[in-house]
């Protein structure tokens, strides 16, 4: 309301900017805003300083419980339960004339972490007015001209408070008639890019050590670097709509909303890009979950960029030639109009705005990124695996530092090209026999697959896990579907029908899968371990050094394991006879089933390594489905009863207490067992940390998580010798 009624008043006076305002404007401004207190309130705004005070102190407190303020928490892992605090200071103004200023300034460059002042400044203005985008600011270099003796007292302010912080400062000041007084200082915000290029100078300037600089980085960061930017040709071959300024780099895609609530639910159908006049704190939600943020208004210290270079997101602040229409539903621009729901793309490292689609390319790893990872390993003890099917997933992970592969799911094989019709006659072969023809069908497919593989990873381990999920995901569901595979494969439709309807089960992660199918049909594992030593077998003939392991999933009673595993050593040898020759492997278990973890030790016995399959482990130790957990979840967390999405970051009071018992029940039986995890919470931070806790020798984690999971292993390394928690 305050926004219009100003605004209503600059229109009738035809100026743009408050300050054009007089006096009398300003006085006239002062009972307009208390009439909209009193119209609100019910009551008169309080004319006594003192209750002013009063009011301003408990605004704030009260402010710790809003919408926006826990939103922020939850993004940023804040705990809801340490509260806030509240400053009082003498205040100064910076609206007192031309010899007057207010400003937003970083020791170095947010964006690249170049060594420098940056920042923003406007004349005769307060520091409002810069942060919220009501007027275009002058960046910070243009002060030296205007008020040289300030800019150079900001200088030597930035380079003291960098020689007593040891880190890049985000720092407000205003000038009052000519005198500079800082307001705050505090850690600067900034991209990954930036957060690099700062640790990297300031140990080659002596402002840190290498293992300061190691915890300066927080691991999610770096997946900002590993983001997909635009294709240059496309974007080259694409008219530019308008530009704005650089505000957060990399670049995004999506449908057009309008306000935070409606990026909210149209996320959840695909990309979005928030387009806002100007963001504001409530905006928070909406910003988290677009892919990228578009302002008409503000500059590179505006509130859009802050928190988009925060979290990662691509920005373009200030667009002004923009006209947005947020009421209803659309922004116009050089004479082209955008609604609700059209297609754009960001770019924000250059600020340039583009309709529709433009196609997107992976990142380039620049020198620091290399420079800064090749610290990390000093620190770290886990070791670092990937979780890929294919030969490029594995070299791509290589790349970024993997040292074996933690989980290669052989299910995700069975669906390339003319191998499905394979995987199908054997589902609806009608006895061992005809199974067993198709499996064979299979195997020199596989056999390729694993040769490959174990191809790229150049003797790094590889861990295979045997077929996991039930056979009645490789069939068809929809009639249309059914008719046509069922003529393929010469069967009637409800023959076809009928093993279909079969083999439904009503809770079927809980079903006929995992071990329990290589129990009831062992020639499925004797088909994919006859493909995997071969594949060893034959690698090894060629000179390479190879490391299969083969992993028995979904493991609850020791039975399981011993049975399957001399099936596969059976395979083995018989392979080793048939080669002439001998190659190592390892056969140990995933460990997803919470009676695994009690009986570890009996387990142990048998199997050579573990890998906690957390995804599973999740699952079945709370009872939650996780194709359906997403119903109730985020009720769950918004009303306090867990604190976090368990299947997102580890539930270290229940699950993790699970897997503290299985690793030491199975080293008490075994003292060299290899234990890993290959869930997703390998590549999530504080569950990484929690590995390293309890001895764990490895996480797995998606080739792009794989520098994010080897930085939080270094920073769990480095925070137990430092004896902090």
């Amino acid at each position: 309301e305050f926004e219009k009624t100003i605004q209503a008043k600059k229109d009738s006076k035809g100026v743009a900017f408050d300050t054009e305002l007089t006096a009398r404007d300003l006085k006239e401004l002062v009972e307009d805003y208390k009439k909209i207190i009193k119209d609100a309130k019910g009551t008169s705004f309080p004319e006594d300083p003192r209750e002013q005070l009063r009011m301003s102190i408990d605004a704030v407190f009260g402010s710790w419980n809003n919408k926006r303020a826990t939103a922020y928490r939850n993004l940023h892992d804040i705990p809801h339960n340490i509260g806030t605090a509240v400053n009082v200071q003498t205040m100064v103004f910076g609206n007192m004339g031309q010899t007057s200023g207010t400003g937003v300034a970083f020791t170095r460059d947010p964006s690249t972490g170049e060594d420098l002042l940056y920042g923003e400044y406007l004349i005769n203005a307060q520091g409002e007015d810069v942060v919220a985008g009501i007027r275009t600011p002058q960046p910070i270099a243009k002060l030296e001209k205007e008020m040289p003796e300030n800019f150079k007292l900001l200088i030597d302010i930035r380079n003291k408070l960098e020689d007593h912080y040891k880190d890049m400062q985000d720092l407000e000041f205003t000038i009052q008639e000519d005198v500079l007084y800082m307001l705050q200082t505090r850690t600067g915000k900034r991209t990954a890019a930036a957060a690099l290029q700062i640790a990297v100078d300031m140990v080659d300037q002596g402002f840190i050590d290498i293992k300061t600089a190691v915890t300066r980085v927080e691991p999610q960061m770096l997946d900002q670097l590993l983001h997909k930017q635009l294709d240059k040709k496309a974007k080259e071959k694409t008219k530019v709509l308008t530009k704005g300024l650089p505000a957060s780099p990399g670049a995004a895609l999506g449908k057009v909303v309008f306000d935070a609530d409606d990026a909210v639910e149209e996320a959840k159908n695909g990309n979005v890009i928030l387009v806002r006049t100007e963001t504001s704190p409530e905006d928070i939600q909406g910003m988290a979950v677009a892919q990228g943020i578009l302002t008409a208004r503000g500059g590179m210290t505006s509130h859009a960029a802050v928190v988009a270079r925060g979290m990662g997101k691509c920005c373009v602040a200030g667009a002004e030639d923009i006209k947005v229409f947020e009421k209803k539903q659309y922004f116009q621009v050089n004479g082209t109009q955008v609604k609700k729901g059209d297609w754009i793309t960001l770019d924000g490292s250059t600020g340039e705005v583009f309709t529709g689609q433009i196609p997107v390319v992976d990142p380039e790893i620049d020198e620091n990124f290399e420079t800064f990872m090749s610290w990390v390993n000093d620190f770290k003890r886990l070791g670092i695996r990937t979780n890929a099917d294919t030969p490029k997933d594995s070299e791509v992970a290589l790349g970024f530092g993997a040292e074996g592969i933690g989980l290669c799911r052989t299910e995700h094989m069975f669906f390339e090209g003319e191998r499905i019709k394979s995987v199908r006659k054997m589902i609806v072969s009608s006895n061992e026999d005809e199974r067993r023809k198709a499996l064979m069908e299979l195997l020199p497919m596989q056999r390729k697959d694993f040769y490959e593989i174990f191809k790229v990873m150049k003797g790094l381990p590889v861990t295979i896990r045997l077929l996991d999920p039930p056979l009645h995901e490789f069939l068809p569901t929809e009639e249309e579907d059914i008719m046509e595979i069922a003529k393929e494969m010469g069967m009637t439709f409800d023959e076809l029908k009928s093993t279909i309807t079969s083999l439904h089960e009503m809770n079927p992660m809980l079903g006929h899968r995992g071990c329990r199918l290589s129990i009831t049909y062992p020639e499925i594992a004797e088909m994919q371990a006859r493909a995997i030593f071969e594949a060893a077998a034959d690698l090894t003939k060629e000179g390479y050094d190879v490391q299969p392991e083969v992993m028995v999933p979904l493991v609850g009673s020791l039975m399981e394991i011993k049975i399957l595993k001399e099936k596969i050593i059976s395979v083995a040898d018989e392979v080793m006879n048939e080669k002439n020759l001998k190659f190592a492997y390892k056969i140990g278990t995933m460990i997803e089933v919470p009676r695994a973890c009690l009986i570890a030790d009996k387990i142990a016995t048998e199997a050579e390594f573990f890998s906690f399959g957390t995804n599973d482990l999740t699952q079945m130790a709370y009872g939650f489905s996780r194709d359906d957990s997403g119903k109730f979840l985020p009720d769950y967390i918004e009303q306090g009863i867990l604190a976090k999405d368990p299947f997102a970051t580890l539930d270290i009071g229940g699950v993790g207490q699970l897997m503290k018992m299985g690793l030491e029940k199975g080293r008490k039986s075994r003292e060299d067992l290899k234990v890993g995890i290959c869930g997703e919470h390998g590549g999530d931070p504080k569950s990484i940390e929690f590995c390293h806790k309890i001895g764990m020798d490895y996480v797995s984690a998606s080739p792009y998580r794989i520098p994010v999971a080897r930085l939080a292993a270094a920073q769990a390394a480095i925070t137990e010798e430092s004896g902090q928690e």
